[in-house]
């Protein structure tokens, strides 16, 4: 994956997997705990076929970088990081740090989609359909977060600091008007997308720097089955056995 995103000009910085081990001693030495280190070609790869397998180059020069993990309430106290970033003046270990951390990030934007916009379920029947309801969700969560930042840049705000359910709330109120019409004219338009961005940029999340929670469930565990039947199908055999719960 590495190999394939530097190829399409996509640099990565990602944690180092549980299967492979970090040894400084070996490699070119960069700093403390920094240094770069050459990968050999596994002998196969799951996730490829045989063809794109041996195109594959034989080995591959990762960067792998260390660093300590002090803060309260973090659970991990070590980390190793790998990145194909491997000039120390294009990014120093601290600001590789920085950057991995902003990973939390895409925890949220997974959540906003499975949660606020309610793609935990798919009601899709055939991957066809569900490849279309992903993307349709992918589509819309990417126009709410275009107007997110253009609202942000209106207001010399970070666009993370906007909250994207209060967009999608403020997108929800204003859809009778945009999708009607009911302002005529151009200026009159412009008024109401000024007034949207607006209402958007004044729904801000708290700065809570190092934050954490516990790693605990809260959700109960529910003991009613699953309505995997019609209601009237399921209300007659509710009436022949006598069961009304």
């Amino acid at each position: 994956d590495m190999h394939r995103l530097k190829e399409r000009g996509v640099d990565t910085v990602s944690r180092l997997s549980s299967h492979r081990r970090a040894d400084f001693r070996k490699g070119t030495r960069l700093g403390k705990d920094d240094h770069l280190v050459r990968w050999p070609k596994p002998n196969s790869i799951r996730s490829v076929d045989r063809r794109a397998y041996h195109a594959l180059p034989d080995a591959i020069t990762v960067r792998e970088a260390r660093f300590r993990v002090d803060r309260p309430g973090f659970r991990t106290r070590s980390v190793v990081v790998v990145t194909t970033l491997l000039d120390p003046k294009q990014a120093t270990k601290e600001e590789l740090a920085e950057l991995y951390r902003e990973r939390w990030h895409a925890e949220l934007d997974l959540r906003s989609l499975k949660a606020a916009m309610r793609m935990g379920e798919l009601r899709g029947k055939t991957p066809e359909m569900v490849r279309k309801e992903v993307w349709a969700h992918v589509l819309a969560y990417n126009l709410i977060r275009t107007v997110m930042a253009r609202a942000a840049a209106e207001h010399d705000a970070a666009p993370r600091s906007v909250s994207f359910t209060g967009a999608m709330q403020t997108l929800e109120a204003f859809q009778p008007l945009l999708a009607l019409g009911l302002v005529r004219g151009a200026a009159g338009r412009r008024e109401l997308c000024q007034q949207l961005l607006d209402a958007i940029a004044a729904h801000r999340v708290g700065d809570r720097p190092d934050r954490y929670e516990p790693r605990l469930k809260k959700r109960r565990k529910d003991y009613c089955g699953w309505f995997n039947k019609p209601r009237a199908e399921l209300k007659r055999e509710m009436a022949q056995t006598g069961n009304k719960k």
